[in-house]
């Protein structure tokens, strides 16, 4: 999930892929992202909360649904969430990229993952 999530934040700003790695033998690797990434846990009502503080300040987000586990496509995984209304979008992820400030605060409560 982490994965598919982080995915949504480099799709939407492409920039943020860095060079491609180079290791002493010539051996060419794929790109990360440039900036770290802060990985933050809640409950279910933590994670509705701060879905809920994103949609209000407007932050664009990517966001993953209990459904999307037992689907086994791109398109699938869209129609599980057109499926769903915002208020019953049934939530086990999201990421967010946006000003620190203002993700910080839309994530109070959320603790740093182990």
């Amino acid at each position: 999930m982490t994965a598919f999530l982080t995915s949504g934040v480099l799709g939407a700003d492409p920039d943020l892929l860095g060079e491609r790695y180079e290791d002493a033998s010539g051996r060419s690797y794929r790109p990360l992202i440039i900036q770290p990434m802060i990985v933050l846990t809640t409950d279910r009502d933590g994670l509705k909360r701060i879905h809920s503080r994103a949609l209000t300040r407007g932050m664009d987000m990517a966001i993953y649904i209990e459904e999307m586990f037992a689907t086994g496509h791109d398109a699938a995984n869209r129609a599980a969430v057109r499926a769903c209304e915002t208020e019953a979008l049934n939530l086990v992820g999201l990421a967010l990229r946006d000003d620190r400030k203002a993700v910080d605060k839309v994530t109070k409560g959320a603790k740093m993952h182990p």
